[in-house]
């Protein structure tokens, strides 16, 4: 099968989740950002924001080919 390649980022708290080989990620065509919090192990409760390419998203987004996936936990402010 045919994978397509993605830009994953995983931000401040999330960082620990992303696998030493991730440049660039690899994923099944038709893989959503929700299938790829799963694969890492990242619970979904910690994932606050997800962006596509500069753009808000949901997790049920399907990836295509060099999408720039980034996570970010819950932020704290003051």
């Amino acid at each position: 099968m045919k994978m397509i390649e993605i830009d994953l980022k995983l931000f401040v708290t999330l960082a620990k989740y992303l696998p030493e080989e991730n440049e660039p990620f690899r994923v099944a065509p038709g893989t959503t950002v929700e299938m790829v919090m799963k694969q890492l192990n990242i619970p979904e409760n910690l994932v606050k924001l997800i962006f596509i390419n500069g753009r808000r998203e949901k997790p049920g987004y399907v990836l295509q080919q060099n999408d720039r996936l980034g996570l970010f936990p819950p932020v704290g402010g003051g």
